[in-house]
């Protein structure tokens, strides 16, 4: 039996505000390329998360390889509203002190 690879990461607006994922699991081809950048191998990523495949994993990494600039990007924005606002967080905490 044969598995179809385009169906393998899916997207839909009502789920993680549209982002792809790979089918059947909460995982977005984001969480599965944050890690990946971070130096986790296919495997280190599916002993981490049992509930994944290992076809999975090499399929969200091929959706972001091909959609590199566009992930990247939202990826440093992501990084970088955290950043504002831990700074905002931390700024209030020591005017209340």
């Amino acid at each position: 039996m044969s598995v179809d690879i385009g169906t393998m990461i899916v997207s839909s607006p009502d789920f993680k505000h549209g982002r792809p994922h790979i089918a059947g699991t909460g995982i977005t081809v984001h969480r599965i390329a944050i890690f990946y950048k971070l130096g986790y191998s296919p495997e280190k990523i599916v002993r981490n998360y049992p509930h994944l495949t290992l076809a999975g994993v090499y399929a969200a990494l091929a959706f972001y390889h091909a959609n590199r600039a566009e992930i990247d990007a939202e990826i440093e924005a992501e990084e970088a509203e955290y950043d504002r606002l831990e700074q905002e967080f931390l700024k209030a905490k020591q005017t209340t002190l």
